[in-house]
């Protein structure tokens, strides 16, 4: 069982969160955490546009994040919020599917204007999914994470200093509440 899981609702694997989610994968490997993923656009389409609750497949992502104590949620910001397909996702989780779980948002925008997207639009529906105990997250803007040529078809990223600063601070606090968690 993982102790976290990224929940990512980009649609595409080349996008600057893919630098944001890796730093942060790096940075729980190093500390020894075990984590998953959840792609939400590589699960079925019609499973998620018809809520098919009993799909293989949306069950085994609903587990995932079940069994994990740590998730942290991964956008783009695309109008003011978060993804679609993320939001779809998020609707076949069970009522009180983030019971317990401490949720660290990390979103990333075209500029710094749609900052509050995670307090507005992404922390309501958390909510009601009876999310109570969040991280600081991260919001960065693209202009942070520039692509690095890296080969024929594949992409890395720098991020600015600045923005992996705040990362290791959500790590930070991840780890901490990981540590809390075991010694309950």
């Amino acid at each position: 069982m993982s102790q976290v899981v990224i929940l990512s609702g980009s649609p595409n694997p080349g996008s600057r969160l893919t630098g944001i989610t890796q730093y942060v994968e790096s940075h729980l490997s190093d500390k020894g955490i075990s984590f998953s993923h959840v792609t939400v656009a590589s699960l079925p389409a019609e499973d998620l546009i018809h809520a098919r609750f009993d799909s293989p497949a949306i069950v085994e992502a609903a587990a995932i994040v079940e069994a994990a104590d740590v998730v942290i949620i991964a956008s783009p910001v695309y109008k003011a919020s978060f993804t679609g397909v993320l939001k779809t996702f998020l609707d076949l989780l069970p009522q009180k599917g983030l019971s317990d779980k401490f949720v660290t948002p990390l979103f990333i925008g075209g500029t710094i204007a749609h900052l509050l997207s995670i307090d507005y639009s992404l922390k309501p529906v958390l909510s009601a999914l009876n999310a109570k105990h969040f991280g600081s997250g991260v919001y960065a803007i693209d202009s942070q994470i520039a692509r690095v040529d890296a080969g024929v078809g594949e992409s890395q990223f720098e991020l600015n200093e600045e923005l992996k600063q705040r990362l290791d601070a959500s790590v930070a606090e991840i780890v901490e509440e990981l540590h809390i968690r075991k010694i309950k």
